[in-house]
């Protein structure tokens, strides 16, 4: 296994870097885009950024949204004609619940355009398990609770909704398709001396990745450092015995739970990664990240509600700079580390290049 989570991905397409930089006229297609089909949930997460009050994210969301049937045909066959390299389907809402899920990916199946998926979980059954297991490329499922009792006290669901959804993840990998299958631990101060003994019981069912990363509970750093601090060196022991004792050859764990925690200060003026990487809503609105959807003040780029995806994409240059993330960012953002590294390939100096 290679390494899955790495942030020198982007270097494998040096003409898309190449093309970023406001002083070129370039616009080339996104490699990867985020589209969150629909806004429905059928867990409520007491932590989900996106229905929390006190988080940016999230902020002008509308939960009955969803992406009709044929503006989302539409979109595939632009990404596709585009060369577009990936598609992530994730949330706002469960995108499993999204009515037209196994018609889009059976669609995506026939294309070269990879796809993969963020989910709870509770859906992948049946025939679209079949088709991400032999046609995606991955699922990762979201996961907080350690046990029946745990799970449904952090999500409001039933009881034993926590062991159909491991039960659902056995059986997806016995469809023994190419899909990898991802778990990400959320972790809180509930949690968090249950990081072993969950990751044992994830990797001894099949599962081949585990990323373990921390819950956001505010948009200012300090705030979110001072919650963590007290579980911090406990954290970093489970997964440091976790790591050493049930990593191998077939099995990863990703530590993403120091990398979150820093300041959320900016210091650059523009953001490479919303030519990369963006979001497309279940309101048909297009958003600069993760980090930003659903938020019209500082996230919004424009909609495709009345446009074409690939009109809207290739029509103005202009767009991609509207927004300066050492003003409008200061909050947490996944691709900050991602930012600087581009930004310090495209800053520097051509007469001094060779001296490596």
């Amino acid at each position: 296994m290679g390494l899955l989570y790495t942030k020198m991905k982007i270097f494998h397409f040096m003409e898309k870097i190449d093309s970023l930089p406001k002083n070129t006229d370039k616009i080339m297609a996104p490699i990867h885009i985020r589209i969150k089909p629909t806004n429905a949930c059928n867990h409520n997460c007491s932590y989900c950024a996106y229905r929390t009050d006190n988080l940016q994210l999230g902020a002008d969301m509308v939960k009955k949204d969803h992406i009709p049937r044929q503006k989302m045909m539409e979109i595939i066959d632009d990404i596709e004609e585009m060369g577009v390299k990936a598609i992530t389907f994730s949330g706002g809402g469960e995108p499993f619940l999204y009515p037209y899920l196994l018609e889009t990916v059976k669609k995506l199946s026939r294309t070269q355009v990879k796809f993969a998926s963020l989910t709870n979980g509770s859906g992948l059954t049946g025939e679209i398990a079949e088709i991400f297991a032999n046609h995606g490329t991955w699922i990762r499922i979201s996961m907080d609770g350690w046990d029946d009792e745990s799970y449904s006290k952090y999500r409001r669901v039933q009881h034993g909704e926590f062991t159909k959804i491991l039960k659902n993840m056995e059986n997806f990998k016995k469809i023994k398709g190419k899909c990898l299958l991802g778990v990400v631990i959320i972790i809180d101060n509930m949690n968090y001396l249950h990081i072993y003994d969950l990751v044992k019981k994830l990797k001894d069912i099949g599962v081949d990745s585990v990323k373990i990363a921390p819950c956001v509970v505010s948009n200012i750093a300090e705030e979110n450092n001072k919650y963590h601090e007290a579980i911090f060196a406990v954290v970093k022991e489970q997964i440091n015995k976790a790591t050493s004792e049930l990593v191998d050859d077939n099995f990863e764990i990703f530590d993403s739970y120091h990398q979150q925690l820093e300041t959320f200060e900016k210091k650059h003026t523009w953001c490479p990664y919303l030519q990369i990487l963006h979001v497309i809503g279940a309101d048909q609105n297009i958003y600069s990240c993760q980090d930003k959807a659903y938020n019209f003040e500082f996230g919004l780029i424009g909609s495709i509600k009345d446009i074409r995806y690939k009109d809207f994409w290739f029509n103005d240059k202009n767009k991609f700079f509207k927004i300066n993330p050492s003003k409008h960012c200061l909050h947490h953002c996944v691709t900050n580390e991602k930012n600087k590294i581009v930004l310090e390939y495209l800053d520097a100096d051509k007469g001094h290049i060779g001296f490596v």
